[in-house]
């Protein structure tokens, strides 16, 4: 459910490669599991340490880039909310620390965790019609491990609108708030524009890159540890109660 593709750099410094992450789960609008974000964070990791990518992009298979967890899985796993969560904290990380810069293209949909995995990136394209935001309040779960990366894209009073209301916005708002860094009119040409936006960094020369990426995360906070775990276990401290529970039973007892 996640593969990887590869690129070879042509031109700029040196050699290397473009490193294609792929959520490959279309059938089911690329929601997440627990051995999916494992596997992503492990690909990220792999590209941009060990094959030492000059740009990584990440993007999703199908209609759209990802439609947040797989809720499926908490019928019968009543620890599966917690894996998801842990685990998403632990791929933003990844991505926001990735060496080289990381580029997402969000086509159709981003939404609660596959919204919260924009925080991670560099640079996220979308398109106009796209949806995105974090709707999980409705369902007792809390987006507060978004907060230390959502923060830092679109600041704290719009953070807080985004976290707070659950109503999903076009690609044109998530570029206005900096949620996204640029919107292209359809769907179909959001990845063509990731992918050229990528290898305008993979020419770019990469030392003068990472340090610069690395000292803008010191500034921004992607490395302050007590921030970003206090806001996964504010997530976490909600998993198994009783609102959480009573709200997904009801849309579990509403889906065909």
């Amino acid at each position: 459910m996640i593969r990887v593709e590869h690129e070879p750099v042509s031109g700029g410094s040196g050699g290397g490669e473009i490193a294609t992450i792929v959520l490959d789960r279309a059938d089911k609008r690329n929601a997440l599991t627990p051995d999916m974000l494992h596997n992503l964070r492990v690909a990220v990791d792999h590209a941009g340490h060990e094959h030492h990518a000059r740009a990584v992009v990440l993007r999703g298979e199908g209609q759209a880039f990802c439609a947040g967890f797989d809720l499926s899985l908490c019928q019968d796993d009543p620890l599966a909310m917690r894996a998801m969560l842990t685990g998403l904290s632990n791929t933003i990380r990844a991505l926001r620390r990735c060496p080289c810069p990381v580029v997402i293209a969000a086509h159709g949909a981003a939404i609660a965790g596959g919204c919260a995995l924009l925080g991670g990136a560099d640079f996220v394209v979308t398109d106009a019609h796209a949806k995105l935001g974090y709707p999980v309040t409705r369902l007792g779960v809390s987006p507060a491990v978004s907060s230390p990366f959502l923060r830092q894209s679109v600041g704290d009073g719009n953070a807080r609108a985004r976290l707070l209301d659950s109503e999903l916005i076009d690609g044109r708002r998530a570029c206005a708030i900096g949620l996204a860094h640029e919107c292209v009119e359809r769907a179909e040409d959001v990845l063509a524009r990731a992918m050229g936006v990528a290898r305008a960094f993979a020419a770019k020369p990469p030392h003068a890159l990472h340090q610069t990426k690395r000292w803008l995360n010191e500034l921004d906070g992607s490395l302050d540890e007590r921030a970003i775990d206090g806001a996964l276990h504010a997530s976490l401290g909600l998993t198994g109660g009783e609102e959480e529970r009573e709200l997904l039973a009801r849309m579990w007892e509403k889906r065909p």
